[in-house]
């Protein structure tokens, strides 16, 4: 990967659609209502973008991607998509993707073991959990055998944070309950262990304050701006971007949620200083990841 060609580094882009054959049942339900929250055609089937058709993508805007699955399996009952292919075929496509991947914290040893595993065998590089898919406190205890084995193996976490999309408007809200993702708990993680990078994804709605006030005590936490579009940013996010957390602060798109050119457009038009503008787009995501 040639960083320094690169017009930015999109830090949160999903691989979706199903390895193992046709999609569960619901899966197709599921992803209806992504995209009616989002408003996007992504969801409908046959819309969804494979992991090849991402990095095209992103390859023809000489963006480069971290791109991960989630593993939520116990919660959704929808298989994972295969951490092993997200990273072979990111390795295939090196010049522009970085490969992170997903482990249920309830596999305990287990997710620790293949962690570590990943890492050294695959070039993980970071690791994908979202707390209200995966049905879990992020500080409780029981996580932390995973993250131990994170933290040694130099690599990354992402934790989703506030509302989300999942289930939104569904019966029962698809069974997912928001009050995992508060980013305060994270806060717990990040004591624990200094060592471990932690990315708070998205405008952590309705907690954004907590997310800020976690991101700005502890030095190994930052926020990626993904999920939302920079329009609707909290002019307090838009604040610390652009003096406390400048250079903690890192774009994401959500994709295929939300296109990493809808995301940049509305970027270009919000209240953000000249000097953090490439900060936020490449230069915090390149220290972060060591490229």
């Amino acid at each position: 990967m040639n960083v320094d060609s690169l017009t930015a580094i999109d830090i949160h882009t999903h691989a979706e659609e199903p390895c193992c054959g046709t999609r569960d049942d619901g899966y197709h339900e599921f992803q209806a209502g992504m995209a009616k929250y989002f408003k996007n055609p992504a969801g409908a089937d046959g819309m969804l973008p494979t992991v090849r058709d991402t990095a095209a993508y992103f390859r023809e805007r000489n963006i480069g991607c971290v791109i991960f699955p989630v593993d939520s399996e116990r919660e959704t009952g929808f298989r994972r998509y295969s951490n092993e292919e997200v990273a072979t075929i990111a390795a295939e496509n090196s010049d522009i993707m970085i490969p992170f991947a997903s482990i249920d914290p309830a596999k305990g040893k287990a997710g620790a073991r293949e962690a570590r595993r990943l890492v050294r065998e695959f070039g993980v590089r970071g690791f994908k959990f979202h707390p209200t898919m995966q049905g879990f406190y992020p500080n409780d205890r029981s996580a932390y055998v995973l993250y131990e084995a994170i933290q040694d193996e130099g690599a990354i976490t992402l934790f989703h944070t506030g509302q989300t999309g999942v289930g939104a408007g569904m019966p029962g809200g698809m069974g997912m309950r928001l009050k995992y993702s508060n980013p305060l708990y994270l806060d717990d993680v990040a004591a624990d262990f200094p060592d471990l990078k932690i990315i708070l994804a998205h405008p952590s709605f309705p907690w954004q304050e907590e997310a800020l006030s976690v991101a700005t005590h502890k030095p190994n936490v930052y926020i990626d701006m993904s999920g939302w579009s920079p329009k609707y940013f909290p002019p307090i996010l838009v604040k610390y971007a652009n003096t406390l957390l400048k250079h903690k602060m890192l774009f994401g798109s959500d994709w295929p949620a939300i296109t990493p050119d809808r995301w940049l457009s509305d970027f270009e038009k919000i209240e953000i200083r000249d000097e953090v503008r490439p900060l936020i787009l490449k230069e915090n995501a390149r220290k972060l990841l060591s490229l």
